[in-house]
């Protein structure tokens, strides 16, 4: 009876101990941090196109995440796609004339915000836009080019 307890004991204490580790998976697999930052600051940037790029999709300058996207919506006037960017409050120096690009990690990987620090002695701050962008590119775009200029060379 005794030795029966505690297997249970012991099979609780290892079920109990898979639930943590499945916890722990979860939250370094995802991006959780990004929603318990409430810091920080908003800027906007528009684009012609974003590609597959997704909300919470990092932000970075050199490499460094420093935020991440929050929002993407379609400006009707324009037709341009406009990207709302959440920057930490620990970079708030960021020059306003910095440019962003929607990059892609890998060839076929997930795309996220560039941005290329400018030379201006003023800084971004909350609600600024950036002004110099460069959008997706688009791979299916860039192979329908390829095979049309060589379709196009190849009969002549």
């Amino acid at each position: 009876m005794k030795q029966t307890r505690t297997i249970e004991i012991v099979t609780g204490f290892f079920i109990i101990l898979g639930f943590v580790a499945l916890y722990v998976i979860a939250t370094s697999a995802t991006n959780i941090k990004a929603y318990s930052e409430g810091g920080g600051y908003t800027v906007t940037a528009s684009f012609t196109n974003v590609g597959g790029l997704k909300l919470r999709a990092p932000v970075t300058i050199a490499g460094v995440a420093v935020g991440n996207v929050t929002n993407v919506r379609l400006d009707p006037r324009t037709f341009n796609a406009i990207v709302s960017i959440r920057i930490n409050s620990s970079y708030n120096q960021i020059p306003d004339d910095s440019s962003a690009s929607i990059l892609t990690s890998g060839l076929l990987g997930e795309q996220y915000i560039g941005i290329s620090p400018g030379g201006s002695e003023t800084f971004l701050k909350n609600g600024s836009k950036i002004q110099f962008t460069q959008s997706a590119i688009i791979l299916e775009n860039l192979i329908g080019q390829f095979l049309f200029n060589k379709a196009s060379s190849g009969s002549k």
